[in-house]
């Protein structure tokens, strides 16, 4: 069968979606999508998927977007016409049914510019916008909590962006270095040979520097709901930049998610974190988080200088008394323990909760982390090592 005529349109179509929604597919690979059609044939449905799906997927974290554009473009065999149906209004999909990941963007990128042809003409206006502030920096100042969902998206971009580049740490091995203060006997004897042994050029090894890995504890109960996604995403960044990080959520119970944020997909990483959790918008059970934590992860993943992040609003909810020993153990087992709170964006935040108050003292550092101004001068707090922010002791002051 020929794959021409509105076909073989829909199918060039539907391939430069796939590279809109951030699958790498060329014209090299269209020209082999109608290639292979051509020679297979479209018989079934099934027949038709996997053979674009052979020849436009070439890994396997990019199949869940494949399956969900195939999905939404194929939906019928009349290609182009259903194309079109399906941008009027429909019902609303069940509420019981969550999204799955990707189909946003997915979508996103099928339906790009259609809005555009289907809009009336409207008249161009000139805005003086020299005593205004850009949509950027109105971006970066304004809360998570008050953003709508196309801000989150532009977040989320931004997010991606951010450059972490930590400081880092001397290890006890040694390696190669040109101000050294140890004769490296062997890279000596190897290039004195270079001169027939005439020459003799010492070579020195010097301390190794690595950067330290960092484990974030992230609570997810329900007053740090509002902000737990942004978080996820900064923490899958991270993740897909560096290779020692882990990642754990707190709610009523400690889960870890390092292995489900190291998949590239963002929206799949994000799906696989939430089918691992079962206390999502739950109560805060701080103490006892710690305490697993202490006694399960700390001597696997607090080696080697680690930097701690400890993003909760410090609201316990436990009864028990054992807060006060579980932070100063995690304190006293790392190098560096930075709390970030989204209650610092208020001006006339005081520490008067128990758990707050309790945690203070063992911490480094106490810096606010609820829009992509803190975000942006945590990055360069980890990166340089004189930046630092106020004293928790400070706080304590305040309210004493």
């Amino acid at each position: 069968m020929e794959p021409e005529g509105r076909l073989a349109e829909n199918i060039v179509y539907f391939a430069r979606a796939l590279r809109a929604a951030g699958l790498p597919v060329g014209p090299g690979a269209i020209m082999d999508a109608l290639a292979a059609v051509r020679a297979a044939g479209v018989g079934t449905r099934e027949d038709f998927y996997w053979t674009l799906h052979a020849v436009l997927v070439k890994r396997h974290a990019h199949t869940l977007l494949f399956d969900q554009a195939f999905r939404l473009f194929f939906r019928k065999r009349a290609f182009l016409d259903k194309l079109i149906a399906m941008m009027a209004p429909q019902a609303p999909a069940p509420a019981d049914k969550a999204p799955t990941a990707g189909a946003q963007r997915v979508q996103e990128a099928l339906f790009s510019g259609m809005e555009h042809k289907l809009e009336p003409e409207e008249r161009e206006v000139e805005i003086d916008a020299r005593l205004t502030i850009s949509d950027t920096e109105l971006l970066q100042r304004k809360d998570f909590a008050q953003m709508t969902a196309a801000e989150v998206a532009q977040a989320k971009q931004a997010i991606a962006r951010l450059m972490l580049t930590l400081d880092e740490v001397r290890t006890r091995r040694l390696a190669p270095h040109r101000h050294g203060h140890i004769v490296d006997i062997r890279r000596t004897l190897r290039a004195s040979l270079k001169a027939g042994g005439d020459l003799i050029d010492l070579k020195y090894l010097g301390p190794r520097t690595k950067p330290p890995p960092i484990v974030a504890l992230l609570d997810i109960s329900g007053s740090m709901s509002q902000y737990t996604r942004i978080f996820l995403h900064f923490l899958h960044s991270v993740t897909d930049a560096r290779k020692r990080v882990h990642s754990f959520l707190f709610g009523t119970r400690l889960t870890n998610i390092s292995r489900a944020l190291k998949a590239k997909d963002p929206d799949e990483a994000l799906e696989a974190c939430s089918a691992s959790v079962l206390d999502w918008s739950g109560g805060t059970r701080i103490a006892t988080s710690l305490s697993a934590f202490n006694k399960l992860w700390a001597r696997r993943v607090l080696g080697q200088g680690a930097i701690v992040l400890l993003i909760t609003d410090g609201l316990e909810r436990d009864p028990d008394d054992r807060l006060a020993f579980e932070i100063d153990r995690l304190h006293r087992s790392c190098r560096r323990l930075i709390w970030l709170n989204p209650l610092l964006r208020f001006d006339g935040f005081e520490a008067k909760a128990k758990g707050i108050r309790t945690m203070l003292p063992h911490v480094d550092e106490f810096r606010p982390v609820h829009n992509l101004d803190s975000m942006a001068e945590l990055v360069r707090a980890l990166s340089d090592r004189h930046v630092r922010a106020g004293k928790p002791s400070e706080w304590l002051r305040r309210v004493a």
